[in-house]
């Protein structure tokens, strides 16, 4: 069946699907280190909680069924074995059926954790990952060629991907239109890199051309991704290059990397390799790839209203197994950055001379000395969630709230999750939370103080608030 497979694809189905195993095993790592606090069974928004007001209908997950901190500890522990069994090539040391149930159990896993996740789980790389593992349990393994249809189904992805965020761009704020977009984003986006500084000090005409570059990248390369190689490959190479750009100014979780990995199962690598020779596919596999075929350009209609709409969306599923999504990313770009600092005192009643402590996050932009930390491709959903909050507190009407209190009780794994606690020994009596305005200093500040941040305070984001001595058994929230 020479018009089903593509034999010269083998080495990208390969570099692919490790890739995504890759991506995999970080995202259950970011599940399994960070769910405790976030949506365990004491978390800040707890998945038995969660499950008793939805349908299994509406968000499909194995935890309808049952939940425990140590079930899910054991699916997200077992989804990172698997996925480093599969960047070690498990997929292919094992029969074409298998290996597809090795995807989809992997796809299936990492679809019941993000059906739970509620607020910490809304990014749209999480539709991004499961979209792409989904179309990985059809891509097959050694024991037959990289099937035309579903490398066809990638490019359609990827497509989606790039044009989406293309088109959210130029229908939103007018400075990407005018191109001064990247005066300011390198500033402003939720988590800033070690080099985001250095990004946003770069002459303004430099601006101009990144943001014209990737208008071009955006808009108009994703359509050569169906021409006749090379121009393709070439195609994708300019995105790759355009998300390495981006990995070095900021950290987006994994969405950079996906998209470079999606990028790369377009590479034909024929001309360096030569083409390897695989046995005819089973006819039932091709029955199984054309139907996903046509499943998926049937569902894509929604996704291409949303693209050709005036009043586009950015992503969102239109699914509860997030199959086939709509993407876009920052069709408004702020022009202020401002952070919530959280303080606690030991003292038993504030007052004018209190000593205010500061808590430090990994991620998210807190000391004014401290240069942002790489994190990406690993996920800090606390620290992102904290950029939110910062823009409306409407972000953080479910969990700033449960978030405090923890800090008050000195909760453990809530400390996990931030960089530096200043209550070691015991917790603190009251916790506040102020609104700053962050900018980046100046060469001449950076020199003269040694500081990367100069901010200055807003407003009071969260008054003093202390933990309730209990009167009939029970805990409570308190305000002084």
């Amino acid at each position: 069946m020479e018009w089903f497979t593509a034999p010269d694809h083998w080495l990208s189905r390969i570099v692919f699907q490790r890739g995504l195993a890759g991506l995999y095993c970080v995202a259950f790592l970011s599940a399994a280190l960070q769910f405790r606090a976030l949506i365990g069974e004491r978390g800040m928004l707890p998945v038995p909680e969660y499950v008793r007001r939805t349908g299994l209908r509406h968000t499909p997950s194995l935890f309808h069924w049952r939940y425990s901190d140590r079930l899910f500890a054991t699916v997200a522990w077992s989804g990172a074995v698997l996925a480093l069994a599969l960047v070690a090539g498990a997929g292919d040391a094992v029969p074409l059926p298998v290996s597809m149930l090795l995807w989809l159990l992997l796809w299936a896993m990492y679809l019941s954790i993000v059906n739970v996740g509620q607020t910490w789980y809304s990014f749209g790389w999480e539709s991004l990952l499961l979209e792409t593992g989904f179309l990985a349990v059809f891509l097959g393994n050694d024991d037959t060629g990289p099937p035309v249809l579903v490398l066809f189904l990638l490019r359609w992805l990827l497509f989606r991907v790039e044009f989406g965020a293309g088109l959210i761009k130029i229908r939103g704020d007018p400075c990407w239109r005018n191109l001064t977009c990247l005066h300011h984003h390198h500033e402003t986006q939720p988590m800033p890199g070690p080099l985001s500084w250095f990004f946003h000090h770069l002459p303004g005409p430099l601006h101009r051309v990144e943001v014209a570059a990737n208008h071009v990248v955006q808009l108009l390369v994703p359509f050569l991704l169906f021409t006749p190689q090379p121009v393709a490959t070439i195609a994708a190479g300019l995105m790759i290059a355009t998300q390495l750009w981006l990995v070095l100014s900021g950290n987006f979780a994994w969405l950079n990397w996906i998209t470079i990995v999606l990028a790369l199962s377009v590479v034909d690598a024929s001309p360096v390799t030569g083409e390897h020779p695989q046995p005819d596919p089973p006819l039932w596999y091709v029955a199984v790839v054309v139907a996903v075929t046509a499943f998926v350009l049937v569902r894509s209609y929604r996704p291409v209203r949303n693209l050709l709409s005036r009043n586009q969306a950015m992503n969102r599923s239109y699914d509860p197994f997030h199959l086939v999504n709509t993407y876009g990313a920052f069709g408004t770009v702020g022009r202020i950055r401002d952070e919530i600092v959280v303080e606690g005192t030991d003292e038993p009643v504030p007052h004018a001379g209190t000593v205010w402590r500061e808590y430090g996050f990994k991620g998210k932009p807190g000391d004014p000395h401290r240069l942002p930390r790489q994190f990406a491709p690993y996920h800090l959903r606390l620290d992102w969630l904290m950029w939110f909050a910062a823009l409306s507190p409407g972000y953080a009407r479910d969990w700033f709230g449960p978030f405090v209190e923890r800090l008050l009780d000195n909760d453990r794994d809530t400390l996990r999750l931030l960089a530096h606690n200043p209550f070691p020994e015991a917790p603190p009596t009251f916790v506040r939370a102020r609104l700053y305005r962050y900018r980046y200093t100046t060469w001449r500040e950076l020199r003269t103080t040694g500081a990367w941040w100069h901010r200055t305070l807003v407003r009071e984001y969260l008054p003093p608030i202390r933990l309730r001595e209990p009167t009939d058994g029970r805990r409570a929230d308190g305000r002084p």
